[in-house]
């Protein structure tokens, strides 16, 4: 089956055609950067815009950075505040005259990951973390993901994505070594509550995973995602292809 996967990032959207039995994109993703943040509607029209790069008339399966309950976004901590109690399900399929699924874009990628990926045929428990301008998490154990929000877990007081995102790092000016080893932190006690035996790091920042792992030293085995940004766009068709 051909699904058009699409992955909502805090700077960016990207989407790319995906044969969900390989896990393979069928063509070069196409992206569009965001240079400010936009309402539901503007958002709507660049997922269009995607759609019709393809010139898709098929399903659609779309990764958002926030809690999804049905076709509902109920948070939206790196985008507009709109987004929040918004039924984006519907916004995006009608401005795509496509059917379209959404999910967590966190679970997304854990999908492509268990899947296809880093932690494929494991069947102990797995913690996907996505490093990007938040974090991402979802817990994965014998085929099953859960979206979680441990990007927002306290950290001096805030969400801990304020601190150790990668958009993080950059606006605090940190060294890799510097950034490693806060993120280090930060995993240890993601690990301290939820014990994983694999820890995936995806999100653009993976890509450059020789820079930073070492200082990081959990007790789980850690990996980068194999997809690596391109997770998401995975997982998000995969996800809408699972679903009846």
């Amino acid at each position: 089956m051909k699904i058009l996967g699409i992955d909502i990032g805090g700077s960016a959207v990207k989407g790319a055609p995906v044969d969900t039995a390989t896990g393979r994109m069928l063509a070069e993703r196409f992206r569009i950067e965001m240079p400010k943040v936009v309402t539901p509607a503007a958002m709507a029209k660049l997922v269009a815009e995607i759609a019709r790069h393809f010139k898709w008339r098929g399903p659609i399966g779309i990764g958002f950075p926030g809690v999804i309950q049905g076709s509902r976004t109920m948070t939206s901590a790196n985008l507009h505040k709109q987004f929040i109690g918004c039924d984006t399900g519907k916004l995006f399929a009608r401005a795509t005259r496509c059917r379209v699924m959404l999910t967590n874009d966190a679970a997304a990628a854990a999908v492509a990951e268990m899947t296809f990926g880093a932690g494929r045929r494991f069947q102990g428990t797995t913690l996907l973390l996505t490093l990007g301008t938040g974090i991402g998490s979802a817990l994965c154990a014998h085929g099953t993901v859960v979206p979680c929000e441990f990007g927002h877990l306290p950290l001096h007081g805030k969400s801990a994505e304020r601190y150790v995102s990668a958009t993080a790092r950059k606006r605090r000016e940190l060294s890799w070594a510097e950034w490693g080893k806060e993120l280090g932190e930060y995993v240890r006690t993601l690990e301290g509550l939820l014990w994983p035996d694999l820890i995936i790091i995806g999100g653009g920042v993976s890509a450059k995973h020789a820079k930073f792992f070492k200082y990081l030293k959990p007790r789980a085995r850690l990996v980068p995602a194999k997809f690596r940004n391109g997770a998401g766009i995975v997982g998000a068709a995969l996800a809408a292809g699972r679903r009846p």
